[in-house]
């Protein structure tokens, strides 16, 4: 009789164990989410991206890594490979993915049931161990229910993970790259005001030596030995800049140690001959933004949630408690059992919560949602045609100051040398044609930078990880260059 009693408690749970769903191999694989990462961001940036999980993995990706920049000077698309492989902070973001998988993973697992087994009048002296048995088996009825909604909200959550990880990945990207152009044009500048000193050091001693003659005057003196000084305190200014612009580069890359050991070139690439046509760049921003794809999602999600609350609003937990008691009397000296099912229904009766507040939050969070996405779209469009503008605007500019304003500033020099073996010109004017043509020089080098920025930031203002806007101009003031060795 026992066991069959028992036959009927267990009944209950193993019935709705029977409704569970198998988990899909997407959710429960150790790369779950991953390679949709790597379909998305291989196809935006033609990058490969790594997700680390064990001691092994790490140090096969240390190795190719140390290998790609160990002692070599690198480019852009080394820099952004190997930040993309060694950056930590990506690995955590890829980690989430998983957090995420495992999440929509659990959702999909039933709720295990409560079992409660109970023993009153312990130690009867009549009846020996026990006077009664009651047992039983509880299972919440909502979770059956409900479960379906929670999964939905699970899996747009965990598409979200994914978008998210895509977006950092595209973000990182973007950040190396720029990271990588300001550290190359910064000693690219820091070359340019080296040999603008050179100029100024030797204007600062012809000027001592003609003073000592009494051929310039003290004013002229303090001219030059100005100007020489000034020019000292922007190369040191300058040089600093280069290497805080390098220490930004390898901390992307995630380098640190001996690994630290590589080089930038000694200048940016010359600008290309033509560009790249941008049609309808709008809409192709549109289509391919991450991050409005992840406000999309967050909008879904918020209307599942807002479901699965309006359907919970009034009774949050319902559990069903099946079970037997079993009591036992001894009579005559013989004892008898008598076995009875149990069967309970439990819920809280929502006399001072009745779900409204929580209605509100979910409503309000629901136009949260459907309010960002809306500034989302008007910002995508916003930044697509702001990096539009910068790409073709820079190039025009850089190409102003290589082709008109830099061949410019080379003819006056080579005119006003011709002028000094002549005679006709004195030192000074000479010094200060070369001065001036190195400023132009300067220019051209901001304007090159510019471009190149602008560029990268076409990239992130299409797929995402940017803000897509135009990029700071550089200053016009002596500055600028280094190179391999750097």
């Amino acid at each position: 009789m026992r066991m069959k009693t028992w036959r009927m408690v267990l009944a209950c749970p193993v019935a709705l164990a029977a409704c569970a769903t198998a988990v899909p191999e997407k959710y429960t694989n150790p790369n779950a989410g991953f390679q949709e990462v790597v379909s998305r961001t291989s196809t935006a940036i033609g990058k490969r991206t790594a997700f680390a999980q064990t001691q092994a993995e790490n140090e096969a990706l240390a190795k190719e890594v140390r290998s790609l920049v160990h002692g070599k000077t690198i480019s852009a698309d080394t820099a952004v490979q190997v930040a993309l492989l060694n950056n930590k902070g990506l690995q955590a973001s890829y980690a989430a993915v998983g957090l995420s998988a495992a999440e929509a993973w659990q959702q999909m697992t039933p709720e295990n049931p409560v079992v409660s087994i109970g023993l009153m009048g312990i130690g009867a002296p009549e009846l020996g161990l026990y006077r009664a048995l009651e047992s039983s088996v509880a299972v919440n009825l909502l979770d059956v229910k409900n479960r379906k909604q929670r999964i939905a909200v699970a899996e747009a959550q965990f598409q979200q993970a994914q978008l998210n990880a895509v977006n950092d990945t595209l973000a990182l990207a973007a950040e190396t790259r720029q990271a990588w152009i300001n550290a190359v044009a910064a000693f690219e500048r820091l070359s340019y005001l080296r040999k603008a000193g050179e100029t100024a050091a030797a204007s600062a001693e012809l000027a001592s030596q003609l003073g000592k003659t009494g051929a310039l005057n003290k004013a002229g003196q303090a001219r030059e030995f100005a100007f020489n000084a000034e020019l000292a305190g922007q190369v040191a200014r300058a040089r600093l800049d280069a290497k805080l612009a390098k220490e930004e580069l390898t901390r992307l890359m995630g380098l640190w140690g001996s690994d630290a050991n590589y080089y930038v070139p000694d200048a940016l690439p010359a600008l290309p001959k033509s560009l790249r046509k941008l049609p309808a760049i709008e809409k192709t921003a549109l289509q391919n933004r991450v991050d409005l794809q992840v406000a999309k999602l967050g909008l879904e999600a918020q209307a599942r949630a807002f479901g699965l609350t309006d359907r919970t609003r009034l009774v949050t937990d319902l559990e069903l408690i099946a079970g037997v008691e079993s009591e036992r009397e001894r009579e005559d000296g013989e004892t008898h059992t008598e076995t009875l099912p149990q069967l309970e229904l439990e819920f809280a009766i929502p006399i001072f919560d009745t779900g409204k507040a929580r209605m509100r939050k979910a409503e309000l969070a629901y136009m949260q949602a459907a309010n960002a996405l809306a500034e989302r779209a008007v910002n995508v469009r916003s930044e697509a045609r702001s990096a539009e503008l910068a790409y073709y605007s820079s190039y025009e500019i850089a190409r102003h100051y290589r082709d008109v304003l830099v061949p410019l500033r080379q003819t006056i020099e080579e005119e006003g040398l011709l002028s000094y073996n002549g005679m006709i010109t004195n030192t000074f004017e000479l010094l200060t044609d070369v001065r001036e043509k190195l400023s132009s020089l300067l220019e051209a080098a901001n304007a090159k930078r510019d471009f190149w920025l602008a560029q990268a930031n076409v990239t992130a203002a299409i797929y995402g990880g940017g803000t897509g806007s135009a990029p700071q101009g550089g200053g016009a003031e002596i500055a600028a260059g280094g190179g391999a060795g750097h």
